[in-house]
């Protein structure tokens, strides 16, 4: 597998690291993706830090990869308790969505974790690595899930990787083994896949979104603010089918959203995207997918997708090479 200062700095032979997809990427997905070699992720947003405690405790503790957090800015609040239980069981704490914060980064490596910082602009990424962080994630808008910038990838890879000397993943578009390898011959260090494992056979995303990425294509997708009850403000890129589905849904509750033992009623154009437990109108939830649904073709487990897009990867990069 390919070589990299991401591979060397987080401990794990491959060269790719797994979003960190609220409801979606839990213990199953995680760890499956470390066993792949990979930096399987936690999505962390609004987990309790017993639960994520638990979580932690269920991670394989001899897999090749490696097993990080993330926490989205606007739900951390003032409690940091959940940074420190990850700091004190993860490789990597990732941050997103919120100016790069020092006193978060010095919390993560005191509880002894890489602190890491998904960022959408040049100047973000400076304020990430002067606050400390160990490597950056640099997020173009072709992301599916909430898009921080307004640059597409390439254009701002380039300028973060000839700015910053910590090393960088690639965010944003990625689901095919030539997206890949084109991320890494620019200069990334890592690349991050997200839409590619919401299709995992781990995943914890319901079957009918499932679905309904695979017969998405790129054109599909859209950047907008329309999913804002409990995160306002704040652009997503989901599928434009979606947004028509709760548009034209009667009613303001479009589902049931469990938690824990509890069910919620689910607020249409709420923020929370359709879990394997969530009942209701799931065309009219929202559907997050990258620019890249395109290379989303069937359910696969993890594995698979981790060997076929670094597999692949290297092969174009020595042919590319040669």
């Amino acid at each position: 597998m390919l070589e990299t200062r991401f591979t060397a700095l987080v401990g794990c032979p491959v060269p790719l690291q797994q979003a960190g997809m609220g409801g979606v990427a839990g213990p199953a997905l995680a760890s499956a993706v470390a066993r792949a070699g990979a930096l399987g992720m936690l999505g962390a947003a609004s987990v309790p830090a017993g639960i994520l405690a638990s979580w932690l405790e269920e991670m394989p503790g001899d897999a090749p990869g490696a097993v990080g957090v993330n926490f989205l800015m606007p739900f951390l609040g003032q409690d940091w308790t959940p940074v420190e239980v990850a700091a004190s069981r993860a490789r990597v704490v990732e941050f997103f969505y919120g100016w790069p914060e020092p006193a978060l980064v010095s919390l993560v490596h005191r509880g002894g974790a890489l602190a890491c910082w998904q960022v959408g602009s040049l100047a973000e990424a400076v304020a990430a690595q002067e606050a400390g962080c160990d490597f950056i994630v640099v997020q173009g808008t072709e992301a599916g899930g909430h898009v921080r910038g307004s640059v597409g990838l390439l254009p701002l890879l380039c300028q973060v990787v000839e700015s910053v000397h910590v090393p960088v993943v690639a965010a944003g578009g990625i689901g095919t083994a030539r997206a890949a390898a084109a991320a890494l011959a620019a200069g990334a260090d890592a690349v991050r896949v997200g839409t590619r494992f919401v299709a995992a056979s781990e995943a914890d995303a319901h079957p009918a979104y499932v679905a309904t990425l695979l017969a998405a294509g790129p054109e599909d997708t859209v950047l907008t603010e329309a999913f804002s009850v409990g995160w306002p403000h704040a652009p997503h890129r989901v599928l434009r089918s979606c947004i028509q589905a709760a548009e034209a849904f009667a009613g303001e509750v479009v589902g049931e959203l469990a938690l824990g033992n509890a069910r919620l009623p689910l607020p249409r154009f709420h923020v929370a995207p359709p879990t394997r437990e969530t009942t209701g109108a799931v065309e009219a939830m929202a559907l997050y997918a990258g620019q890249s649904v395109g290379g989303v073709t069937r359910t696969q487990p993890a594995e698979e997708i981790v060997q076929e897009l670094m597999e692949g990867a290297e092969a174009l990069l020595r042919r590319w090479r040669a």
